[in-house]
């Protein structure tokens, strides 16, 4: 175990010095500079966590404990495990790329939006290491402040309306998880999180609890119907927002799934797995039609990532449909571990397209799929990279978009085929809706005199999209050291998710 404090680094490295030195330089040139050391660090920093970590236990590893309040018993834990590593790493290693995408493009407040991403980047992580309740949900509730200024400051003309609602919505659902770790606390005696996976909890208690976590993650996912705060956010977002907020904030809406309402509530899982899978088939199909009417570039993107993580949801619900079968665990193995490869490998794909838009919004100020034509014409080194990104969102075999999703699919297979059925329709309208993307603003003739004038990506941009591309492809082709070192904690996940509480609370209460 590492004795230096990792985790807090990670943390507080870019939400509190890097900010602090920031606002400390009048040079906006200096001050990102400043941002990306004090980000590059931290990535730096992370990867020794990868280095360091034992993948054959599933217990906490580079765990920090202190006293915080304790009056309430509230405590300042941090730890990982092999479900929370992947998405730090992908949260700093992001955070890296906004900062060089973000280079010359924001002019205004310059300081001010480069503090923002660099407490973002701090909170998020912070979510994936907190061990302790109230650690988590202020890291969770911390993470709206940054995202709602970069949003209605530096966002587009509908700015006010777009973070209102993203506000409003987020607020709403994290008031109800609030509610639940309360009642846990005062069922337990607790804040820490790993005790509540064992405390016992009547199927009454744990599907109230389940609902309410339910709508807190559900938002956050976002999930159908809850959903529609999501487009409207990316639209009026700068690239730096739009790309954090699709490769990383989503993801807390998964974690806190697999986190808290899996091991927590087991039977209520089991028993309303139907809903959630519901909900996930429908965004899975319904949006994916969804997808194909738009006209906008960044709301087609949106709706896309919300079709995509519906395979997150049902990976890791479709664990109770297998179960029920008892034909085995593996493929509720497979359905977890191909929601975590989703999950990685969304981040890495939408990041890239919103960084695509950004490109061409720079260039042409315009989000309008209908502005665009014959763009491989002037910018054919942008015009690859964008295939790349369009073909991996749609699944192509070779690339990351394909790893998760045909996990998922498996998993799905096993525990019901019309689920694998609709699950697999993604694969035709994702294709669809990206293929007519790409033909309408790629390929043919140069369908706009301002196309025709277009440079191609410089060295920066280059170095912003190539990163994300090798990580596509050797994600797609090598998955082996991310599931490496999810597999542990993947296993006893689904011991607590298939563990009944209700014995215990019977044996108890008698």
């Amino acid at each position: 175990m590492s004795q230096l404090p990792i985790l807090s680094i990670v943390i507080w490295l870019p939400a509190l010095v890097g900010v602090l030195l920031i606002v400390a330089v009048r040079s906006r040139q200096t001050a990102r500079w400043l941002a990306l050391l004090t980000s590059l660090v931290t990535f730096g920093v992370s990867l020794q966590l990868y280095a360091g970590f034992d993948t054959s236990t599933a217990a906490m590893q580079f765990v920090e404990h202190r006293s915080w309040i304790p009056g309430l018993n509230i405590n300042y834990a941090l730890g990982i495990d092999g479900i929370a590593l992947p998405l730090i790493l992908l949260t700093t290693f992001i955070s890296v790329l906004v900062f060089i995408s973000g280079w010359s493009v924001i002019q205004s407040r310059v300081q001010q939006y480069l503090g923002a991403f660099l407490i973002l980047q701090g909170f998020m992580s912070g979510v994936f290491a907190a061990l302790d309740g109230v650690l988590f949900y202020v890291f969770f509730e911390g993470m709206l402040v940054p995202m709602f200024l970069i949003i209605g400051i530096w966002g587009g003309p509908n700015r006010v309306y777009a973070t209102l609602k993203f506000f409003l919505y987020t607020f709403f659902g994290s008031v109800f998880t609030l509610i639940a770790l309360v009642y846990l606390y005062f069922s337990s005696g607790t804040w820490v999180i790993a005790e509540w996976y064992v405390m016992p909890l009547s199927l009454t208690e744990q599907t109230w609890i389940f609902l309410a976590l339910l709508v807190a993650f559900a938002v956050k996912v976002p999930m159908w119907p809850v959903h529609t705060w999501l487009p409207d956010a990316h639209v009026e977002a700068p690239t730096g927002g739009s790309v954090v907020l699709a490769a990383v904030m989503l993801k807390v809406g998964g974690y806190g799934f697999l986190r808290f309402s899996l091991p927590i509530t087991p039977d209520a899982s089991s028993e309303l797995a139907w809903l959630v899978i519901g909900l996930s088939l429908v965004a899975v199909v319904y949006i994916g039609f969804v997808a194909l009417a738009q006209d906008d570039l960044k709301k087609l993107i949106a709706y896309s990532s919300i079709a995509h993580m519906g395979f997150v949801t049902l990976g890791t619900f479709a664990i109770y449909m297998i179960a029920r079968q008892n034909s085995g665990m593996q493929g509720a193995v497979l359905g977890l571990e191909g929601a975590m490869v989703q999950m990685i490998s969304h981040g890495l794909i939408s990041g890239a397209l919103f960084l695509c838009v950004g490109v061409l919004y720079d260039r042409m100020h315009s989000r309008m799929i209908s502005d665009y034509g014959g763009v491989v014409n002037t910018m054919p080194w942008f015009a690859a990279l964008l295939v790349l990104f369009a073909m991996a969102n749609a699944g192509l075999p070779g690339t990351s978009g394909f790893v998760g999703e045909f996990m998922v699919i498996m998993a799905s297979f096993k525990a019901n085929v019309w689920y694998a059925v609709l699950a697999a329709t993604t694969l035709v309208l994702g294709a669809a809706y990206t293929l007519w993307m790409v033909k309408r603003v790629v390929f043919g003739d140069v369908g706009n005199e301002r196309v025709a004038t277009l440079t191609d990506i410089n060295g920066r941009e280059a170095l912003v999209l190539g990163s994300l591309a090798v990580g596509v492809v050797l994600l797609g082709v090598w998955p082996d050291p991310l599931v490496e070192v999810m597999h542990a904690s993947v296993d006893q996940l689904l011991n607590q998710a298939t563990q009944s509480k209700l014995a215990v609370t019977i044996v108890q209460g008698g």
